[in-house]
């Protein structure tokens, strides 16, 4: 899926034709192991300042994408460039350098903090790893980190386990900020908070990039969640991009079946009417996929094309460089 051009102007990250493969290699004994196609041929911008958020089910490659992003793994082909930059080559030659540019939160906050450690000692690691500010200096980064994050001095002295679960959430939050970074990569940031809990923290991570100037990768399986928090949404589903383009588009009017899918599923106050898939759809076998589009099996709307070839952006019928599905037969055009 190609890229769309507008945001050639202001693109702070940019990735191109991406993919992931898990396994393949060959066997002492001849042959290869089965191989598994996390991320597919993935291409999008992400703009200076926005929010793009990155939705789709469980096992669609979501989580992959964002260690790519952030350098936890390298990709198996195609690029992603920060700034201009080459990412994959600054993690092998420069990882501190890609630390101060691109940071990430964990999904789940308390494991993500180490229990033999202070809080002082966490925020404190980053600190001393990728600036060069001297005891005094870090010293008045912690305050002002704490600050930031709506926590209080004292909480320094303490340990992971002695804090809820938004406020540990908060202490991850600020262990990203540390260094400086201008991209901050959220893996589901509140899907282990209570729903009060998850206001709390979406309202402080929309004041922290107002703040600090910051862009975000949202990644999330909350639709209500990604429709607040996002400027463009990304809908993944079997490791590619089903659709792309601005949330308020994509929620006002979806394109692709996928994300019409998701869209009526999802429980919301008040709703009776929700969307139950057929418990026979079938979901498509990673180490065997079909030759057509992956969502084929689950779609009403398929036909021998669709079962024959994977559509792409290009194909789309109705398509524009703003929105646009990997659909030959669109719900709606943008």
């Amino acid at each position: 899926m190609s890229k769309h051009p507008e945001t050639a102007s202001g693109t702070l990250l940019s990735i191109s034709d991406v993919e992931r493969v898990f396994g393949g290699e060959r066997k002492l004994f001849g042959g290869q192991t089965p191989a598994v196609h996390a991320v597919q041929n993935i291409s999008l911008d992400v703009r200076k300042g926005e929010t793009l958020g990155v939705v789709g089910e469980s096992g669609c490659g979501k989580s992959t994408l964002a260690r790519l992003i952030v350098g936890l793994d390298s990709p198996t082909g195609g690029t992603i460039h920060f700034d201009g930059e080459d990412l994959s080559e600054l993690a092998k030659t420069d990882r501190r350098t890609l630390a101060r540019k691109v940071q990430y939160v964990f999904q789940d906050p308390v494991a993500s903090l180490n229990p033999r450690k202070t809080i002082q000692t966490i925020l404190e690691a980053p600190l001393k790893h990728l600036t060069k500010l001297n005891k005094e200096g870090r010293k008045k980064r912690l305050e002002e980190l704490l600050g930031a994050v709506n926590l209080a001095p004292e909480f320094l002295e303490r340990y992971p386990h002695e804090f809820s679960g938004g406020q540990a959430q908060r202490i991850g939050i600020a262990r990203a900020l540390a260094a400086g970074p201008e991209l901050i990569v959220l893996d589901e940031p509140v899907s282990a908070l209570d729903v009060s809990v998850q206001a709390q923290v979406l309202n402080l991570l929309d004041d922290l990039k107002n703040r600090f100037g910051l862009t975000y990768i949202f990644i999330s399986h909350d639709l209500s969640v990604v429709e607040s928090v996002s400027d463009h949404v990304a809908v993944m589903y079997f490791g590619r991009l089903a659709e792309l383009g601005p949330a308020r588009d994509i929620f006002a009017k979806p394109m692709h079946p996928y994300t019409d899918l998701l869209m009526r599923s999802a429980p919301a106050p008040g709703r009776h009417d929700l969307l139950a898939e057929d418990a026979s759809a079938e979901l498509p076998d990673p180490y065997n996929p079909p030759p057509g589009c992956a969502f084929s099996a689950r779609c009403a709307y398929r036909t021998e094309k669709c079962l024959a070839n994977r559509p792409s952006a290009n194909e789309t019928v109705g398509c524009n460089a703003s929105h646009f599905a990997a659909c030959y037969h669109p719900l709606a055009s943008a």
